[in-house]
């Protein structure tokens, strides 16, 4: 941070643990260095994934992949492989593979609470065989994140439970909810773009580019 604006700050993790009682047994042993098959189980039935990843000097991201159910290609119980599909070429997580190999991955199957999270080190390839094992609606990746698992443990449910995700009872009336073409076209207001310009935009894409 540039600036102290905060008081009280934790410096040290002996100072953080003094905060807390230990972690029970059960949590404190459920981690596995590879893809057993619980773990394939719930990455074939995960259509969404969360990837985070930092630069070389820490700079951190976290950025989301989707596609249907099964999309991430698992190869052994060492490595798996995530397809890159179209997206806004910006790179933000690719750049910093290339710069820090450390990744981290949070697999999400709609209604479940829980969820797989997964570390390890990755690289980008475009090893057109695996590519090929990766194709959908007849289009084939030109590169994919390759994975070598290092953790993989189950996240308890805690987060999706006080968050009530998915209990549409608690979702947000439709009409309220934020304009992504609104909030681009503030945010890169110095190119003139109005909302409508910008949901035209998105929505092309949307259908003429997802894969």
């Amino acid at each position: 941070m540039t600036r102290e604006i905060f008081n009280d700050v934790i410096r040290s993790e002996e100072e953080l643990r003094a905060l807390f009682s230990a972690p029970s047994e059960l949590v404190n042993n459920k981690l596995i260095q590879y893809l057993d098959k619980h773990c394939r189980d719930f990455i074939s039935k995960a259509p969404l994934i969360f990837i985070a990843t930092s630069d070389s000097s820490g700079h951190c991201d976290v950025s989301p992949r989707g596609d249907e159910a099964g999309f991430v290609l698992v190869l052994d119980d060492k490595h798996l492989v995530i397809p890159e599909r179209p997206g806004n070429r910006r790179f933000d997580s690719l750049r910093n593979i290339v710069e820090n190999p450390q990744i981290g991955l949070i697999f999400i199957i709609p209604g479940l609470e829980e969820t797989l999270r997964i570390n390890g080190h990755a690289c980008i390839i475009k090893d057109k065989e695996i590519m090929t094992m990766m194709d959908t609606q007849g289009k084939t990746p030109v590169i994919g994140i390759a994975v070598e698992v290092e953790e993989c443990f189950i996240h308890c449910a805690k987060a999706f439970k006080r968050s009530h995700l998915w209990n549409e009872q608690y979702w947000p009336l439709k009409e309220s909810l934020p304009r992504a073409a609104l909030i681009i076209s503030e945010h890169a207001n110095k190119l003139g773009k109005s909302e409508e310009e910008v949901a035209s935009s998105l929505q092309e894409s949307y259908e003429k580019r997802l894969y």
